[in-house]
C-alpha cells in the first residue's frame, strides 16, 4: 500500500498519542509484566490496579504500534517492548517517562511562539527556566538525569573507544548528571579517577550510579556551577551540554574549562553536529532546544568559532553514533 501525503501528515499529527501510549506502557510496567511470557489484560489490570476494560483497550492500541502481539495466552511483548524494560542494556524507560512528562509537553506546545520570537518558552510554560524548574522539582530532576543517561548510552559506548586517555589521571564530567560518561571512562581505564560536576539535585543519583558500578572509590560527585568554576583535570568531558546554552554562555563555559585544563589536557565535546541537509532527529532536536532553552544544535564551523573565542582550537572531530560527533580541543597557544 502506497502511503500518500494525507496518511503521512496524519502520522505526524498522532505523534503525541504514540508518545503518551509509550509513557503509559512504562507507567504500567508492561515490559516487566510480559518479560516471562504472555499475560491477559485482566491479569495486568489486576497487578496494576487498573480498569480491566481500559487496560484491554490500551493493549489493543499497543498491538497496533507493535509493542505487543496477540497470543492464545493473552498478550506477548515484542522486541520493541523490551527496550522499555528497566533492566534492558540500553533501556529507554526513563527517557520515555521524562520526555513525555508535563513539563516537557507544556514547553513544546509553545513551539510556534518559539519560532516567531526566536526565544525559549520555558518561563511562559513553567514559570521559570528549565534547569531552575528541575532544581525546584527534585523528583523530575532525578528522572531527567536518568533519562539523559539512557539516551547517552549508545553514544557513550562509542565515544569512550575514540578517546585516548594515555597519560591522563583525572577526567572531569562537566554537567555530567549521573556520571554515565565518567563511569564508562573509569571502566575502560583502571588508572583514571573521575569527578562529576553538576547541580545539587544530580549528586545523589551520581553517587548511587558509582556505587552500583563498583567504581565509587575512584569517583567523586561535586555540586557546583560550571559558569563559575570547573574542577581541574586532564580530560574534561562536555556531553550534550553546549546545545543547552547561547553562544556567549558557551564561550564562558569553555573558557572556564580551558582554565581548568592541566598541562597537555584536552576538552572532549560530544554533541550533535548539524547542517542544512541533516536527516532524522538532528533538525527536530534543534527546534526542541530552541523552545526549551533558546539554544541550538550547531555546525562544525560554529563549534570552531566558539572554541576560538574561548582561546581553544579543535584538534579532531570523530563521528560516532549518528548524528553525534566527538570533538577534541586543546588550548590555542
Amino acid at each position: 500500500m502506497t502511503v500518500g501525503p494525507y496518511e503521512t501528515v496524519m502520522g505526524f499529527l498522532v505523534g503525541p498519542w504514540l508518545a503518551q501510549a509509550v509513557r503509559a506502557a512504562v507507567d504500567l510496567s508492561l515490559a516487566e509484566h510480559l518479560a516471562d511470557g504472555p499475560r491477559t489484560a485482566a491479569e495486568i489490570a489486576e497487578a496494576e490496579g487498573a480498569d480491566p476494560g481500559a487496560t484491554a483497550r490500551f493493549l489493543r492500541a499497543c498491538a497496533s504500534m507493535g509493542l505487543v502481539t496477540y497470543t492464545e495466552g493473552g498478550f506477548a511483548g515484542t522486541e520493541l517492548l523490551t527496550v522499555l524494560h528497566r533492566d534492558a542494556p540500553m533501556s529507554l524507560r526513563d527517557l520515555a517517562a521524562s520526555q513525555s512528562s508535563a513539563c516537557m509537553w507544556r514547553t513544546w506546545a509553545r513551539i510556534p511562539e518559539a519560532i516567531r520570537s526566536g526565544e525559549a518558552q520555558t518561563t511562559q510554560a513553567l514559570g521559570m527556566s528549565f534547569f531552575d524548574y528541575l532544581a525546584a522539582h527534585p523528583d523530575e530532576g532525578a528522572l531527567f538525569g536518568a533519562a539523559m543517561a539512557s539516551m547517552s548510552a549508545p553514544v557513550i559506548r562509542e565515544a569512550v573507544e575514540v578517546i585516548d586517555a594515555t597519560g591522563a589521571t583525572t577526567v572531569v564530567d562537566v554537567g555530567g548528571a549521573h556520571g554515565s560518561f565518567a563511569l564508562a571512562m573509569l571502566a575502560k581505564h583502571p588508572g583514571l579517577e573521575a569527578i562529576v560536576l553538576d547541580l545539587p539535585h544530580s549528586v545523589p543519583g551520581a553517587q548511587a550510579a558509582a556505587a552500583e558500578s563498583g567504581l565509587a572509590d575512584r569517583f567523586t560527585a561535586v555540586a557546583g556551577d560550571f559558569f563559575k568554576e570547573v574542577p581541574p583535570g586532564d580530560i574534561l568531558l562536555l556531553k550534550f551540554i553546549l546545545h543547552d546554552w547561547s553562544d556567549d554562555d558557551c564561550v564562558l563555559l569553555l573558557s572556564n574549562c580551558r582554565d581548568a585544563l592541566r598541562p597537555g589536557g584536552r576538552i572532549v565535546i560530544t554533541e550533535i553536529v548539524i547542517d542544512d541537509h541533516s536527516p532524522g532527529i538532528a533538525p527536530l532536536m534543534d527546534i526542541a532546544m530552541l523552545a526549551s532553552a533558546g539554544s541550538r544544535e550547531r555546525t562544525l564551523a560554529e563549534f570552531d568559532d566558539l572554541l576560538s573565542r574561548a582561546g581553544l582550537r579543535r584538534s579532531t572531530a570523530t563521528p560516532v553514533e549518528p548524528p553525534y560527533v566527538v570533538i577534541e580541543a586543546t588550548t590555542a597557544a
